[in-house]
């Protein structure tokens, strides 16, 4: 190793010495760029007009495409009044220090990029090649993944807020899929006086099935949670405040829950495995005709043997007589509430690495965010990455 490389901790990381840092940082001024989303119905956008006014606020520079909030409905002169700096040519936009997506770019709009610089974004580890992640080595960029950054809780934001959003918007979806306007058998979503009322079968109780299970007890309905976890269980019930119907995944408990439900939402998520498949297709057979699955857990395999990914344009298909929806990236849906959640993370962690003094002191200084780093200075820093795809890598502890 060169002599003007410095050993960043005991694994042997190391940053170029210059960019070996003292404790006290002056703030640093971020030019940050953000271009319209185009992978596959991505509707989100990194920063609302809001938070743009914020940072402009804090001396940083906003460049943004034209168009790059319309999904969401922020239009370009609300950006501009915040003091974003609007553009139509998109590669003015990567010449940014900093490039904030939502989506992983392509390899057309890394090799915009300049070398050497920022890039923050989910991973969506599942979709990558070997080539994209060569690219970001050759070009010596820092990638963060903005959903492996944890808080000050250990909790990891994004994942929280977009499954949070995810819950909540489960349950609409099915109200809307059981109505006779869109194929289903007319029921209501919730109960009224000398009715009987819908029947709402929840597994996995996690984030998303939390906020599913508050939607639906809001709105009358009834409420069965599973999972593998007890104590999973227990939390959702002193969060919730109230005695919920909970069972242990267990398969005559689950058949037996199944036929009686109207709407089943599965909700499983395994920390960087498969979603483990739970209900089988003789299981579905047993539903009740035009009845309704949500497979929120579909973006990891799913949960139902009988998913099938659909999109935002076609979002259901029929099997067994009964509605499958089985959308991956449910919270672009709901684009413009989810972008403003987004947009309130993504503020505080510019800020952040601001205060610090740039990506690279904060990336020292903040074990949180530096959970997140995958590449720094062309450096390959994730393991299962290295080991994926085959790639020298060096962790940073």
């Amino acid at each position: 190793m060169d002599q003007e490389f410095l050993s960043f901790s005991e694994s042997g990381f190391y940053l170029p010495q210059e960019e070996v840092l003292e404790k006290k940082f002056q703030e640093h001024k971020l030019s940050i760029g953000i271009p319209k989303e185009i992978f596959l119905q991505e509707k989100r956008v990194a920063l609302a007009p809001d938070s743009v006014a914020l940072l402009v606020n804090h001396g940083h520079r906003i460049i943004f495409e034209r168009g790059a909030g319309d999904s969401c409905s922020f239009l370009d002169h609300e950006y501009s009044e915040a003091g974003a700096e609007i553009v139509d040519d998109v590669k003015e936009v990567f010449q940014s220090d900093i490039i904030l997506k939502i989506s992983p770019p392509n390899i057309t709009e890394l090799d915009m990029m300049k070398n050497g610089k920022t890039l923050i974004s989910a991973l969506q580890l599942k979709i990558q090649k070997k080539e994209y992640f060569q690219k970001l080595i050759n070009k010596k960029t820092t990638a963060i993944a903005f959903d492996y950054i944890k808080d000050e809780e250990g909790i990891f934001p994004v994942v929280r807020s977009m499954s949070e959003i995810a819950g909540n918007a489960s349950v609409l979806i099915a109200a809307e899929l059981l109505s006779n306007f869109n194929g289903g058998k007319g029921l209501l979503l919730g109960g009224i006086a000398g009715v009987s009322t819908t029947n709402i079968l929840i597994i996995g109780a996690g984030t998303v099935g939390e906020f599913a299970a508050r939607s639906a007890k809001a709105l009358g309905c009834s409420v069965k949670i599973f999972d593998t976890s007890l104590h999973k269980l227990r939390r959702i019930q002193d969060k919730l405040g109230s005695r919920l119907d909970t069972s242990i995944i267990h398969p005559k408990a689950l058949q037996k829950a199944i036929r009686r439900a109207d709407v089943v939402i599965g909700a499983i998520r395994v920390k960087d495995e498969r979603t483990p498949c739970v209900v089988n297709e003789e299981m579905v057979k047993m539903m009740k005709p035009l009845s309704v699955i949500i497979d929120v857990s579909i973006d990891r395999g799913g949960c139902f043997e009988s998913s099938e990914i659909t999109s935002h344009n076609n979002p259901t298909f029929e099997k067994h007589g009964v509605i499958h929806y089985c959308v991956p990236n449910i919270p672009s849906r709901m684009a413009r509430t989810a972008s403003f959640a987004l947009s309130n993370i993504f503020s505080i962690l510019l800020l952040k690495i601001a205060s610090f003094g740039g990506v690279k002191n904060t990336i020292i200084q903040n074990d949180n965010i530096s959970q997140g780093v995958y590449v720094i200075n062309g450096n390959l820093t994730n393991k299962v990455i290295g080991d994926w795809y085959n790639l020298p890598y060096k962790t940073l502890k």
